[in-house]
């Protein structure tokens, strides 16, 4: 085949039975989607973790609160505020890339998709002006747009307008994995299960809460080394969380 072009598949049928099944319109669209990611951005996924230990009890500490306000206080909600924090720090991770007229498109605002896993397939709706509002906000916002996502009530709306993206597979148990980013964003945040480990603290081990953090950018944009300052800066953030959340 030409290239670009599909090659034809063999008849799987000579080496035994086969089942076909139609692909739903999400995985479709999904699929046509990151195959346009993959064949247009150079990716790169760099790696770090965080010592969550501290972050485990601001959860608890505060949970309460932001149950009675009718969210649950996750740690994808704590990423997702300190995320819009780090990208006012970092707006190259905030941007999107115009190759036609050879510009940078910086956005003023941040808009964070947060991927949910659904019967139908991967969707990602979007939490809009993440930066103007408090951890209790983003928690019940998240929580109401993953329940509209997973029970088909998402609008258009509700999937547009992302510029940056977090992705959390920990509850399935995984620790490091390479998201795709979602074009036309540049970066996309993964985070792996937290596990306890034994860290060197001031001379002696301590059991710490840490937690795989993977994040995959679009190296036309961004370099390793702006990438390694803003996950060493989240990290530190999710290690010392009361200044940040508390403010």
């Amino acid at each position: 085949p030409g290239a670009g072009q599909p090659s034809a598949l063999p008849d799987f049928t000579r080496w035994g039975e086969v089942e076909r099944a139609p692909m739903s319109g999400i995985r479709r669209r999904t699929a046509e989607h990151l195959a346009h990611s993959w064949s247009t951005i150079p990716l790169v996924t760099q790696y770090d973790r965080a010592d969550v230990t501290t972050l485990e009890a601001f959860r608890q500490k505060h949970h309460s609160e932001v149950e009675t306000a009718g969210g649950k206080l996750t740690p994808t909600a704590v990423v997702v505020k300190m995320a819009a924090t780090a990208l006012k720090r970092f707006p190259q991770f905030n941007a999107s890339l115009d190759p036609a007229r050879r510009e940078i498109v910086y956005k003023k605002y941040v808009n964070i998709g947060v991927a949910v896993d659904t019967e139908r397939g991967l969707l990602v709706p979007v939490l809009k002006n993440v930066d103007t509002k408090t951890l209790t906000q983003i928690a019940v916002e998240l929580g109401e747009l993953a329940k509209r996502a997973r029970d088909r009530k998402a609008s258009p709306d509700d999937l547009a307008g992302g510029t940056f993206t977090i992705t959390n597979l920990g509850g399935l148990g995984t620790t490091y994995f390479s998201p795709l980013v979602n074009w036309p964003e540049v970066a996309i945040l993964g985070l792996g299960r937290a596990t306890t480990e034994p860290i060197w603290v001031d001379g002696q081990f301590q059991p710490r809460r840490m937690m795989p953090l993977s994040l995959s950018y679009d190296h036309r944009l961004i370099d390793g080394a702006a990438t390694a300052r803003l996950l060493r800066w989240l990290a530190e953030a999710l290690e010392n969380p009361y200044q940040l959340l508390e403010s």
